[in-house]
């Protein structure tokens, strides 16, 4: 077990009684959702993810992870969901809880067909936050998940900004998540006033194409005006993923010990 697995292991208790203090019993402001991960799967899997950011599936097979932060609007989401489904493609999405409390038939949607995981309640910088606030962020994210969509997410957890330092890696894995960042980012969420195009959004996701790759695309726009370039770009990184020989798979798939091989 290396430091930071050792470090989680050891304030797990102290991280739980914060929460209790901070927000009363986690998810239970009505006394209705359960705490985080209480009857999420087998809790060995997710452990043996602690004590480090995972930005690839471990593995040496040519598969590739597609994975959507939501932190804004619903725009872009429907045509996601339909180019996943005509195509046969698994994806995980990572939402924060402002936006699960904004948005619930959107995150219904998402939730019924795909993983969701967790991108803390506000998206703020965790590195200026105290430990009483981290846990208030990703418990009070999770409530808002759950609530919105009625099922139970992923032990998953992605750093706002992929911030992530030991410390907080610490303090997430105590609180029940892996920490899971990407490989590669399209970098679309910047939209056509950032310089991306649809093209550059593709280009980016196959430039550096590896085994295990996770890529890290966006929907909606920050400012509600903005074309959702990933979007438009995603039935194209399906099929040029595939016509290299790569299959998409599913995040789960680290839960389940299949990463590797």
């Amino acid at each position: 077990m290396n430091r930071f697995a050792t470090a989680a292991a050891r304030i797990l208790t102290a991280l739980s009684a914060t929460a209790t203090l901070a927000m009363g019993p986690v998810g239970a402001p009505r006394g209705e959702v359960p705490p985080p991960h209480a009857d999420r799967v087998d809790p060995g899997p997710v452990r043996s993810l602690f004590g480090q950011e995972i930005r690839r599936i471990p593995t040496t097979r040519p598969v590739v992870a597609l994975t959507f932060n939501a932190a804004w609007d619903g725009a872009g989401v429907d045509t996601v969901l339909t180019v996943l489904r005509q195509r046969h493609a698994p994806a995980t999405f990572f939402l924060t809880g402002q936006f699960a409390e904004s948005h619930p038939a959107v995150a219904r949607a998402m939730a019924a067909e795909h993983g969701i995981g967790n991108h803390s309640h506000s998206h703020p910088h965790f590195g200026g936050l105290t430990h009483r606030e981290v846990v208030e962020e990703v418990t009070r994210a999770d409530r808002a998940i759950r609530e919105a969509t009625g099922t139970v997410p992923l032990p998953f957890f992605r750093f706002p900004y992929s911030a992530t330092t030991p410390r907080g890696i610490t303090e997430v894995n105590a609180l029940g998540f892996a920490d899971i960042e990407f490989t590669v980012d399209t970098n679309g969420y910047r939209g056509t006033s950032g310089g991306m195009t649809v093209r550059k959004a593709v280009n980016r996701a196959l430039e550096g194409l590896t085994p295990g790759e996770i890529v890290q695309l966006h929907v909606g726009s920050a400012d509600g005006h903005e074309p959702v370039l990933d979007a438009r770009a995603l039935p194209r990184i399906i099929d040029a993923v595939r016509a290299r020989g790569f299959e998409i798979v599913d995040l789960r798939t680290l839960l389940a010990g299949r990463g590797a091989g």
